[in-house]
């Protein structure tokens, strides 16, 4: 059963006193029912007038009709002398005892809260509640439960601080005290509140783990500079950062307020705070669903098209990619705002990719739709197929973010298989190029290509060919059948690059070679998972 006791009658009578709605005087006598900051508001304010009517001598607790968990406790200690009766003029305002109990009520009831500044008055009611559910609804998003998160101004970090001291001054005079811990965070208590009315109003649960997120961000334009004084008492916490609008986040004003002394904070701020004249605003009501992931492999049958977009210094090169080609498809289907494309290596341009295809992935963030069968995966791919003759994929999937970790684990150590059309500038019979069928893990030196240079450091890397298999043409062209090591350089070996990759087929052959064409014939990932035709 939760309770307000009898050392929480002038606890009560002091915040209703000061301007504070029911909801936070809850939160300040540390009591722990959700159920409790439920009750409508106007059912909240009679019980606290019953509350304070109570005869003392009758009885020692009143108790709000509802059964949850015990309350938070209040920790029993004697008060050590200190700052605690310090304001702004080094001393905490007298607050006039108002003696007739329904006065205090009514005044509050027709106040903005001078802690939360209404947040847990009228934007706790259905009407916001259906506000914030028809934007959901709107957003035509997919989604089986939620998660509901909340965006204060900082000023009510100042605010609650000014109120603890208050608390913990009447408190003292009990011998008892407040930990800043045993209060009820305002968030913890708003969540209480409009969960459960999310919930029925949306028809799905809330999930702390769910990856559709509905967010309500709130500002109070009335008391924005209530946080200025901090920046002079406490300024190594407020360092402009390139992504914030204002020094004034609310972890900055948290730093602050942990580091500025009591006393200090009282001969700057009013203690009570002031009552505001106007409500918070919801300036802000927005969804977002958790990035999707779908992996697969892609065939590249075009010496014309790049892996991903080409544009040098601010120019388009070519007028389409692999990663558009496939992409495009999915942003329309699952309705993303914008993708991440990831791949197991990559291929130049004039680079085809044959066998089984590259492995590929792609994020798809903030989707409106993430439900589809494996039949609609299917027609997805066959869409993806039909659109161009460039490209084609395979093993089109959903795939969690931790599985794509697998295409990258150790790609150093994975092997790719090459054809390369190879030509000499001195002719050239089966025998001269039979030895290189017999060369098995060649260590390669190779520079930095200077194709590449601009876009990659300066480093020399040890690679490795596995396997070599030649196969004669004429007298100046054959094709090259490698096995190597992920990560090398498959045109710097065979023309060498002017001495930067080392030994290289031109100095194995002893003339110049030179390469016309280059396959990627498989990449040796096993990933994503082979699905059935």
């Amino acid at each position: 059963m939760s309770s307000l006791t009898e050392k929480d009658r002038p606890i009560v009578q002091l915040l209703l006193n000061s301007g504070t709605c029911p909801r936070c005087i809850l939160r300040f006598c540390c009591v722990g029912s959700q159920m409790l900051y439920r009750c409508p508001y106007k059912d909240l304010m009679k019980n606290l007038r019953e509350f304070l009517k109570n005869n003392k001598e009758k009885e020692d607790t009143v108790c709000f009709d509802v059964v949850d968990p015990p309350c938070k406790r209040i920790r029993l200690e004697q008060m050590e002398e200190g700052p605690d009766d310090l304001n702004h003029n080094r001393a905490l305002q007298q607050i006039p005892t108002v003696n007739n109990e329904n006065t205090a009520i009514e005044n509050s009831a027709l106040k903005v809260c001078n802690v939360c500044l209404g947040i847990l008055q009228e934007f706790c009611e259905i009407d916001f509640v259906k506000k914030v559910c028809q934007k959901v609804n709107s957003s035509d998003y997919q989604f089986t439960s939620f998660v509901f998160s909340v965006s204060l101004p900082p000023q009510l970090s100042v605010r609650e601080r000014a109120a603890w001291l208050l608390v913990k001054q009447e408190m003292g005079k009990l011998g008892l005290s407040l930990a800043k811990e045993d209060i009820v965070q305002l968030k913890e208590a708003y969540k209480w509140i409009i969960h459960p009315q999310l919930s029925e109003e949306l028809g799905v649960p809330a999930d702390g783990k769910s990856l559709f997120e509905v967010s309500v961000v709130f500002a109070h334009p009335e008391t924005d500079e209530e946080c200025r004084f901090l920046a002079t008492a406490c300024p190594d916490c407020f360092k402009p950062a390139k992504n914030k609008q204002s020094v004034f986040t609310r972890m900055a004003v948290i730093k602050a307020l942990e580091k500025i002394k009591e006393e200090d904070f009282l001969m700057h701020f009013p203690c009570p705070p002031s009552s505001p004249m106007n409500l918070s605003v919801a300036l802000e009501i927005q969804c977002n669903n958790g990035a999707v992931f779908v992996a697969g492999r892609y065939n590249k049958y075009s010496r014309n098209l790049p892996q991903t977009p080409w544009i040098i210094d601010g120019e388009r090169k070519l007028e389409s990619s692999v990663e558009e080609l496939i992409s495009e498809h999915l942003m329309a289907e699952f309705k993303a705002d914008s993708f991440n494309f990831s791949s197991s290596g990559r291929e130049d341009v004039d680079v085809r990719t044959l066998g089984n295809g590259r492995p590929f992935a792609i994020e798809l963030v903030n989707p409106r739709r993430i439900h589809f069968t494996a039949e609609e995966m299917k027609g997805l791919q066959q869409t993806i197929n039909n659109s161009s003759d460039k490209i084609q994929v395979r093993d089109l999937q959903l795939v969690t973010r931790s599985a794509i970790g697998r295409m990258k684990e150790g790609e150093e150590e994975k092997t790719k298989t090459y054809s390369a059309l190879i030509w000499t500038d001195k002719a050239i019979q089966r025998e001269d190029i039979a030895f290189l069928d017999d060369i098995k893990e060649l260590k390669l030196d190779q520079k930095t290509p200077l194709r590449v240079l601009h876009r990659r450091p300066l480093a020399v890397r040890c690679r490795i060919i596995h396997t070599m298999k030649s196969e004669y043409i004429d007298e100046h062209h054959f094709r090259l059948h490698l096995k190597t090591q992920a990560g090398t350089y498959i045109k710097e070996f065979v023309h060498g690059d002017f001495g930067r990759t080392k030994p290289n087929i031109g100095c194995l052959l002893n003339r110049t070679a030179d390469i016309l064409e280059l396959d990627v014939e498989s990449v040796d990932v096993d990933w994503p998972p082979t699905l059935e035709n």
